[in-house]
């Protein structure tokens, strides 16, 4: 491991836990959308990345909705957190049993906002409910539908079921992203050679309705010429 490599790392971990313990006494919910974004840009400006956001329009200012991703790296969050960033959108993510108790993210992903996924457990039922009651209290709900990270050279992996429970359950609109930039690349390359900038795209589809029948990974794909 390079010398900038562990820098950047005892920096994220620094960034993490303190923010993540700043969250920990927010419960306003663009308090902490204000909070996840700084965290958000300043770990990106650590790695001398920019987003760059395709189809503008296209993003509601507020309201609620299922907001799925792709996901091809760890950063992807803090990606869609800057895209995000001129509206008053707040979701609670999706997150991983490992997150929750991971001692690098743990703190952050418990107190950030978010959806506690535990697939060891027999019946879903309460993952649902807890994403009623976030819609409930105002908050959409952000997704990665292929359910982990994308290691193979594919555009896409298949996408679980789990998400169009969630926008039908809540009637949320879904609201599709796509991050055209290979986001694990571009953090291994920030890595290795620190002065180097570099851009990531992100691009957002129409909104699909939560009533939709036809096969939603097929829509995503076309919607962004995958």
């Amino acid at each position: 491991m390079s010398f900038n490599a562990i820098k950047q790392a005892i920096y994220a971990l620094y960034l993490t836990n303190s923010f993540g313990l700043r969250l920990k006494f927010v419960s306003d919910f663009l308090e902490k959308k204000a909070l996840r974004l700084r965290y958000s840009q300043r770990q990106l400006d650590a790695l001398k990345t920019r987003v760059k956001v395709i189809n503008q329009e296209k993003i509601p200012k507020e309201g609620q909705y299922l907001i799925i991703c792709n996901h091809r790296g760890i950063i992807d969050p803090p990606v869609l957190e800057v895209a995000l960033k001129d509206t008053k959108l707040f979701g609670l993510w999706v997150a991983k049993k490992e997150l929750y108790n991971s001692p690098f993210f743990g703190l952050f992903v418990r107190n950030a906002g978010s959806i506690l996924l535990d697939r060891e457990k027999s019946q879903m039922s309460g993952f649902f409910a807890e994403s009623k009651k976030a819609v409930k209290e105002g908050a959409s709900v952000f997704i990665f539908p292929e359910g982990t990270r994308n290691k193979t050279e594919k555009s896409l992996i298949e996408f679980k079921e789990g998400f169009r429970i969630i926008a039908l359950k809540n009637k949320l609109p879904i609201l599709p992203v796509y991050i055209r930039t290979h986001t694990d690349k571009v953090l291994e390359k920030a890595l290795k050679n620190k002065n180097l900038e570099q851009e990531i795209e992100v691009e957002f589809g129409e909104l699909i309705d939560y009533k939709e029948r036809g096969n939603i990974q097929e829509i995503y794909k076309k919607m962004f010429l995958l």
